[in-house]
C-alpha cells in the first residue's frame, strides 16, 4: 500500500484500531477507483489520500479520515450511501453525502449554479462542521494540483476560490489554510504579477535580513529584561496580502514596508498586556494602529494584541502578542476541536462562534428568494472587516463594516428588526440608516405596529437584515395582494349579478385545471395586476350561466393603508376628497391616480385598464402632497411658513428650494402631511394671508425638475 504510507507519519495519533479502519477504507476506495485517473496522469486515489493527509494534519477523528478517503466514490463510481453505510457506519455515509452533493453540479460561470451548489454546502456544514473541513482539504489539495487543468478552467476554479472557500477558511479561523489558498489563487488568476512579486519579495529577504533579525533580538532582549518568557519569531506576509495592499493603496512594492512582522508568544493574558508595554517602550507606536483582539475577539474566536511601530530606520513593523493556546486557535480555528481536546474557554468559543454563524446562514436561508440573492446574502457575511458594537446590557455583537442600527436590529433577533420604530446611539435617538463605530452602545425601540420600510434594503449590509427584509416585504406582498384580488373579484362578480360567497368550489377547481394555479395564486395574481379581475370573473361564471358577461360595474373603497399591493401615484400625490381612479398594472397591482392627472391620459381609452374606486369614508391616516409657493426672499420666511403649517396640524416630510436667481422671489416646495382635501385647502387659505407670499399651488406632477400644476 505504498499510497496510504505516503501519510504514514500523519496517521501516527490514532490508535491501532482506528488505523485499521481507515486502512479499510482505503482499501475499498482505492478498488472502487481501479482504472481511473487524475489529468495529471497519475491514479486518482492518490488525490483522496492527499485529502486525507492534510485533515490528518488536524487530528481530525477516523470518521473524518475515513469520509475523505471515500468522498468521491459516491459520486465518482457506482457505489451507493447505502453501501458504504452498510460497510463503514451512518456517520461516515452522511459525511460522504454531505461531501458528494456539493460536486454533482459543478459550479459554473453563471452565478446562480454556483449558488445553488453553495446552498447544499450549508445544509451539510449545519449538520456537521467535518463535511466543510473535508471540502477545504479537497478543495486545498485541488488548487495545489491545478497545472494540470486548461488555462480557462484554472481561472473559474481559482476565483470561485477566492470568491467563496478562501473566505470561508479565514471564517472558520482556519488561518494557514487561509493564506495558501489566497496565494494559489493569486498564482493562477495573475500568473505574470504572481512571479514578479514573488522574485521581489525573495530579493527583498536578503536585503532585509539582517534588519528583521537586528529586530527580533531587540524585541527578545526588551522582554527579557522585563522577566517575560517569550518566544518571538518574524514573519513574512502572504504574497496575495502584499499584493492587495498595492492594489488597494496604489503602491509600488518599494513602498510596501511591512513584508515582515513578528509574533510574540508568552505565558497567559497579563503577560500578552506586559509585553505590549515593553513594545511601545522599545519602539514609538504609530497612533491608530493597535487592535484588543483579546478583550473583543474576531467573530471567528481569534485572539490577540495587534500594534504597529515606528522600528529602525523609520520601516513600520507590525507585532501580534499572543499566548500559546490563542496562537493554536489562529492557526487550526474551528479543527482546534479536535487538534487540541481541553478544557480551554477560547477554543470552546471558537465552536459556539461558529455554530452561531452556520445557523444564522440557515436562518439567510430560510428568508427565501433565488439562488443569486441567497448568495448576494452570503458573500457579504463573509468579508473579513467587521465592526464591534454593544448592547444596552454590555454584550459585544460582531457586525461588518459599514453596518446600521438596522443591521444591529436584526443581529439582536429576526423580530427586533421586523418591529424596529426607532434606534438610540449612545443615549441618543439617530436615523435607522446611521452606521456604526467601534464601541457604540445600540438601543433598539420596537412597536408592534413598526414593519420593514422597502428603503431599507439600500442601505443595510449584512446578509442576514437584508434577507430578512426582502422576505417580510415579499410575504407581505403576496397576502396582501391575494387580499385586494379577491375584493377586485368580488366586485366583478357582484357587478355580473353574482354572489362572491356562492361561487361553487367546482368552478375553482376548473380553473385550475386551466391556470395550473390554485384559488390564492390567482388571488394573488389579481392583485399584482397579472391578472384581470373581469376575465376570471367571467371564468368563473361562464360555465354556470353560459351566458355573455358584461363589464362590471361598482367602485373599489381605497383605505390608503393597504400597503404594497395598493400604491398611491407618485405623480399626483392622491388624497381623499380627490377625485380618483386606479389602474391595474403588471406586478405593481392597483395604482391610484387622480381623474385629472397628466400621467394617465392614454390609458382612459382602455376601459379594461381602469376601474373605479372611491374613498372609505372617516379615514384618518396622513397623506403626502406636494404644493409649490412662489415667495419674497427674506430672512425668516421659511421659519414663517414651517410655523403655520405647523399650527395646523401637518407635518412637512420634505422641503426644497429652487437655486437662486439673483431676484427677490424664491421658489419653496413642500411634501406635506395632511388628512383630507379640506385639510390642505385650510392649510393653503392660512399660507396665502402672509405677506411673504405671493404665490401658492398644489403641484400635481414633477418631474425632472419641471413642474406642471392643475
Amino acid at each position: 500500500m505504498p499510497e496510504l504510507e505516503e501519510i504514514g507519519a500523519e496517521l501516527a495519533y490514532l490508535k491501532p484500531d482506528d488505523i485499521r479502519q481507515v486502512t479499510a477504507a482505503f482499501e475499498y476506495s482505492r478498488a472502487a477507483h481501479s482504472g481511473q485517473f487524475r489529468k495529471s496522469g497519475e491514479a486518482y486515489i492518490h488525490h483522496p489520500v492527499a485529502v486525507t493527509g492534510i485533515l490528518a494534519q488536524w487530528h481530525l477523528d477516523p470518521q473524518a479520515l475515513m469520509a475523505a478517503l471515500l468522498h468521491d466514490v459516491v459520486e465518482d463510481t457506482p457505489t451507493t450511501k447505502d453501501e458504504i453505510s452498510a460497510r463503514f457506519g451512518k456517520s461516515v455515509a452522511e459525511l460522504v453525502d454531505g461531501v458528494s452533493k456539493l460536486d454533482k453540479m459543478e459550479f459554473q460561470t453563471e452565478e446562480h449554479a454556483q449558488a445553488e451548489n453553495f446552498r447544499k454546502m450549508l445544509l451539510a456544514m449545519a449538520r456537521d462542521v467535518r463535511v466543510i473541513l473535508i471540502k477545504l482539504a479537497d478543495r486545498l489539495h485541488n488548487m495545489r494540483t491545478l497545472g494540470s487543468m486548461a488555462v480557462e478552467k484554472r481561472r473559474r476554479i481559482a476565483q470561485e476560490t477566492l470568491d467563496i472557500y478562501a473566505p470561508i477558511a479565514n471564517r472558520l479561523g482556519l488561518n494557514s489554510i487561509y493564506q495558501e489558498l489566497e496565494d494559489l489563487c493569486f498564482q493562477n488568476l495573475h500568473p505574470n504579477r504572481y512571479r514578479v512579486l514573488a522574485k521581489a519579495v525573495k530579493a527583498a529577504r536578503g536585503n532585509r535580513k539582517e534588519v528583521v533579525e537586528k529586530v527580533r533580538e531587540a524585541i527578545q532582549g526588551k522582554l527579557a529584561s522585563a522577566n517575560i518568557h517569550a518566544l518571538v519569531s518574524g514573519r513574512e506576509k502572504h504574497l496575495y496580502s502584499i499584493y492587495k495592499k498595492m492594489q488597494e493603496k496604489s503602491l509600488a512594492f518599494s513602498e510596501v514596508f511591512d513584508i515582515y512582522g513578528f509574533r510574540v508568544l508568552v505565558d497567559d493574558i497579563p503577560a500578552c498586556y506586559l509585553a505590549l508595554g515593553c513594545m511601545h517602550g522599545l519602539y514609538k507606536p504609530i497612533p491608530g494602529k493597535f487592535k484588543d483582539y483579546i478583550a473583543i475577539p474576531k467573530a471567528n474566536g481569534y485572539q490577540s494584541l495587534h500594534t504597529t511601530l515606528f522600528g529602525p530606520f523609520g520601516t513600520p513593523i507590525e507585532i501580534q502578542i499572543r499566548t500559546q493556546d490563542m496562537h493554536k486557535l489562529a492557526e487550526a480555528g474551528v479543527a482546534s476541536h479536535w487538534l487540541y481536546k481541553s478544557s480551554d474557554t477560547s477554543i470552546n468559543d471558537a465552536q459556539q462562534k461558529t455554530h452561531q454563524w452556520l445557523q444564522s446562514l440557515l436562518e439567510i436561508q430560510e428568508g427565501g428568494g433565488d439562488s443569486a440573492e441567497f448568495l448576494e446574502h452570503i458573500k457579504v457575511d463573509l468579508f473579513p472587516d467587521e465592526v464591534y458594537v454593544f448592547t444596552p446590557k454590555g454584550k459585544i455583537l460582531s457586525l461588518p463594516r459599514g453596518a446600521t442600527a438596522v443591521d444591529f436590529a436584526y443581529a439582536v433577533h429576526t423580530d427586533v428588526g421586523n418591529h424596529c420604530a426607532a434606534v438610540k446611539v449612545n443615549g441618543e435617538l439617530m436615523p435607522m440608516r446611521i452606521q456604526l463605530r467601534n464601541g457604540d452602545q445600540v438601543e433598539v425601540l420596537t412597536s408592534p405596529n413598526a414593519w420593514p420600510n422597502p428603503a431599507w434594503v439600500n442601505f443595510v449590509v449584512s446578509g442576514k437584515a437584508r434577507a430578512h427584509i426582502r422576505h417580510y416585504l415579499r410575504t407581505m406582498h403576496a397576502e396582501e395582494s391575494a387580499q385586494l384580488g379577491e375584493r377586485l373579484l368580488d366586485q366583478a362578480l357582484r357587478a355580473l349579478g353574482a354572489d362572491p360567497g356562492k361561487i361553487q368550489a367546482s368552478c375553482w377547481e376548473r380553473l385550475h385545471k386551466e391556470t395550473g394555479k390554485e384559488r390564492v395564486e390567482v388571488l394573488t395574481d389579481i392583485g399584482l395586476g397579472k391578472r384581470l379581475n373581469v376575465v376570471v370573473a367571467r371564468q368563473l361564471l361562464a360555465q354556470e350561466t353560459g351566458q355573455p358577461v358584461q363589464r362590471p360595474h361598482g367602485a373599489i373603497a381605497i383605505r390608503g393603508s393597504e400597503g404594497v399591493a395598493v400604491q398611491l401615484a407618485k405623480c399626483c400625490h392622491p388624497i381623499p376628497g380627490d377625485p380618483i381612479i386606479g389602474f391595474i398594472k403588471s406586478d405593481q397591482g392597483l395604482v391610484i391616480h387622480t381623474h385629472d392627472c397628466p400621467s394617465i391620459k392614454h390609458y382612459r381609452d382602455d376601459p379594461d385598464k381602469w376601474l373605479d374606486v372611491e374613498w372609505e369614508p372617516g379615514l384618518t391616516k396622513m397623506f403626502d402632497v406636494n404644493i409649490k409657493l412662489i415667495v419674497l426672499n427674506q430672512r425668516g420666511v421659511l421659519a414663517k411658513l414651517a410655523a403655520v403649517i405647523a399650527e395646523e396640524g401637518s407635518n412637512i416630510d420634505n422641503v426644497a428650494m429652487e437655486e437662486e436667481d439673483g431676484s427677490q422671489y424664491t421658489t419653496i416646495y413642500f411634501t406635506l402631511q395632511v388628512e383630507q382635501r379640506m385639510h390642505l385647502a385650510r392649510i393653503m387659505r392660512s399660507l396665502r394671508v402672509l405677506p411673504e407670499v405671493v404665490r401658492i399651488m398644489r403641484v400635481k406632477n414633477r418631474k425632472d425638475g419641471r413642474v406642471q400644476t392643475q
